[in-house]
């Protein structure tokens, strides 16, 4: 299969609309060339993004019972105005009535309760730079395979040095790194693979913060993992099942213990 061949099908693949056969082969593609893999990782992110409902949070039970008793009143008010009238059988007669079930319905999902915490702010931060790293096609500022290539290149560019580990062996191959913003600072992006799908390693100093163990999270339709260790900050986002990142990010801080205590000794 060539690469016009399987970049003509990615979006049938995405959709579910591809025969057995067909599948397998594009499959297979996407294993053995990069490019192509990474055009189907932005389709598939940019589906994703378009099928996301808008961030909303629960409104309050006060809130709630408000807009309940407001329903009602209105309806009431509306059927007490109808029966003086002439009946009519168009429903967009009842402008008040359909107004506050509208209200009802948005409100009950777009009423805001209370601001995000810091951590889940900065956990769609990190998630949305990574979908963003996919539908932009900048996955990559240096591309490379080999860990002596990628961690040079971050010098000069960013105050501290990024733990850049080769996890082929593991399944998790390198793919290169970019310079990343995250939270207003520079952020060093280690860029992964796991089969088809691409893992973003995002990190940088956390000062004065004291180590966490992992913590995973998901979020629009995304799987994160966020510890601190070091002194740095780490976070690995990516579309891959839970346990397959959680495993990721045990390899991530037991590679960077290891480059610790030899650097140490």
């Amino acid at each position: 299969m060539t690469c016009n061949e399987a970049r003509s099908l990615i979006h049938g693949y995405v959709d579910g609309e591809l025969d057995l056969r067909t599948s397998i082969e594009l499959e297979q593609h996407l294993g053995e060339c990069a490019s192509c893999a990474r055009e189907y990782e932005a389709v598939k992110a940019l589906r994703s993004a378009l099928r996301q409902d808008l961030t909303y949070f629960e409104a309050s039970d006060s809130i709630k019972r408000q807009i309940r008793s407001s329903t009602r009143a209105a309806i009431r008010a509306e059927a007490r105005s109808q029966s003086r009238r002439t009946i009519t059988p168009y429903a967009w007669r009842w402008p008040a009535a359909i107004a506050a079930i509208l209200l009802l319905g948005f409100g009950l999902r777009g009423m805001v309760s209370g601001p995000p915490s810091m951590s889940d702010a900065l956990g769609r931060e990190v998630v949305a730079s990574h979908v963003r790293s996919l539908m932009a096609n900048h996955l990559t500022d240096v591309l490379s395979s080999n860990q002596h290539t990628v961690k040079p290149w971050f010098d000069g560019k960013i105050d501290f040095a990024p733990v850049v580990l080769d996890l082929a062996a593991q399944g998790f191959p390198l793919i290169g790194g970019r310079l990343d913003y995250i939270d207003g600072h520079p952020a060093a992006a280690l860029v992964y693979r796991y089969r088809l799908h691409i893992i973003n390693l995002f990190t940088w100093p956390a000062e004065r913060a004291a180590d966490t163990k992992p913590s995973l999270a998901t979020r629009e339709g995304y799987n994160s993992v966020h510890w601190t260790e070091a002194g740095m900050d780490y976070w690995a986002v990516s579309d891959v099942a839970a346990h397959e990142l959680e495993t990721f990010a045990q390899l991530v801080r037991e590679g960077g213990a290891s480059l610790s205590s030899a650097q140490r000794g």
